[in-house]
């Protein structure tokens, strides 16, 4: 799983989160998958960030593909 960093200077080298990824707690299109005790979650751009303190503190990998939202135009 590739890590990846929230800060501008790290872009995301591997998008592998798809439409068909959906968020586990309101099921909109996943931006963020976290490993925790084996499980992959799965969270939109707005729960990864609700409850990214208290899972990087337990998740032994942090996928984030948020910077995907950012306007290109």
């Amino acid at each position: 799983m590739n890590m990846t960093s929230t800060s501008g200077e790290q872009a995301v080298l591997d998008y592998r989160l798809s439409a068909a990824d959906r968020c586990d707690s309101c099921g909109a299109q996943a931006y963020i998958a976290a490993e925790v005790n084996g499980s992959e979650l799965l969270f939109c751009a707005h729960h990864g960030r609700k409850y990214e303190e208290k899972l990087r503190a337990v998740a032994t990998s942090w996928h984030d593909e948020t910077a995907r939202l950012v306007d290109a135009n």
